[in-house]
């Protein structure tokens, strides 16, 4: 009964931070701040993304992270082509799991 109670709780707070934007902004314009926000905060939480997927990397010794790299600029290429964030993510990993498995195997 427990997990009930986590799992009504996690809808509740997620709806909540769902909805409070359109409720308190409304019809009106967004401030200044917050299209900024929403502007540059999106480019940051990426790369900080990509810098923490890449921080165990070993770039000295073979495959010098060559899997890794390889499978974020296809992501990155894929999301230029079509603008397309769930696209991007499935192509980058694709490539990436593919390579690990066949051209880079991992010991």
């Amino acid at each position: 009964m427990n997990a009930v109670y986590i799992v009504a709780a996690t809808a509740l707070i997620t709806a909540v931070t769902r909805f409070l934007p359109f409720a308190v902004f409304g019809k009106r314009p967004l401030p200044r701040a917050v299209v900024y926000l929403g502007r540059v905060l999106p480019p940051a939480i990426m790369a900080a993304l990509v810098v923490y997927c890449l921080k165990g990397v070993d770039f000295t010794g073979y495959p010098f992270g060559m899997a890794e790299i390889i499978g974020v600029a296809a992501t990155a290429l894929a999301h230029l082509w079509k603008r397309n964030t769930l696209l991007s993510i499935a192509v980058g990993t694709a490539c990436y799991m593919a390579l690990i498995r066949t051209v880079f195997p991992v010991a």
